[in-house]
């Protein structure tokens, strides 16, 4: 890492990851040699290709896939030096997520899709907390309204409640306007980006849109697998 980079501490460290896959033709070598980090409240964006490895970097940030080498420090912590169970309790804990595809849960309503993870921390505000943050995001007449009831821009912003409502440490977003419209994609992010000046969240995001990531304070370029530029 550079002497900017180590200066300050890091919120989120990866340290030479590389990820590789085996199988009956070969070994593909999808990460090599992942290396950066960044401080509390940095937004970076992930940029590149279709196929160069991002999405597969935001996995193994989040814990949910293994690098193949490396290591990735969420807020000093060797999140490969614990067990699955602690990554899990980690997660709840200090990150949150956005997805492409929303990822909220059909049977529940909006209210209860941001309830979710405060009752999993066994909040007993979760109600409360989570009816505020979803008239924060525009979304306090849809309550009660399940995911198939909602636009899709509506439903994202219930996927940003859900990710800002427990006040991460980190958030991760995996091109968050890659099933929207323009105009909504626009306001969705705008949204994305308001929430994390207010909450002071390290935010790392997946995008192809080069608005999009001219909006953040770094962009990391990987290339076939390799950081091809990292830039503030």
């Amino acid at each position: 890492m550079s002497a900017n980079e180590s200066a300050s501490p890091a919120m989120i460290a990866v340290d030479h990851v590389s990820k590789s896959v085996t199988d009956s033709t070969g070994t593909l070598d999808i990460l090599r040699d992942i290396d950066f980090s960044l401080a509390p409240r940095q937004t970076a964006a992930i940029v590149g290709a279709s196929g160069s490895g991002k999405s597969t970097l935001l996995s193994i940030i989040a814990g949910l896939d293994t690098p193949t080498r490396g290591t990735v420090r969420i807020a000093g912590q060797d999140i490969f030096a614990i067990n699955e169970d602690a990554r899990a309790a980690l997660r709840a804990q200090k990150v949150g997520f956005v997805f492409q595809s929303f990822q909220l849960m059909g049977s529940l309503t909006a209210l209860e899709n941001v309830m979710l993870p405060l009752e999993l921390a066994d909040r007993r505000d979760a109600r409360q907390t989570a009816t505020e943050m979803l008239a924060r995001v525009g979304l306090g007449t849809r309550l009660g309204h399940y995911p198939r009831l909602l636009s899709g821009g509506e439903q994202q912003r219930v996927a940003l409640a859900r990710a800002f409502v427990v006040q991460p440490a980190v958030l991760l977003a995996d091109e968050p306007t890659g099933s929207l419209d323009f105009a909504t994609g626009e306001r969705v992010m705008q949204l994305m980006f308001e929430l994390n000046r207010e909450q002071g969240t390290t935010l790392v995001l997946v995008t192809h849109d080069s608005a999009i990531a001219a909006q953040c304070e770094r962009r990391i370029t990987i290339e076939a697998g390799s950081v091809a530029g990292a830039h503030a």
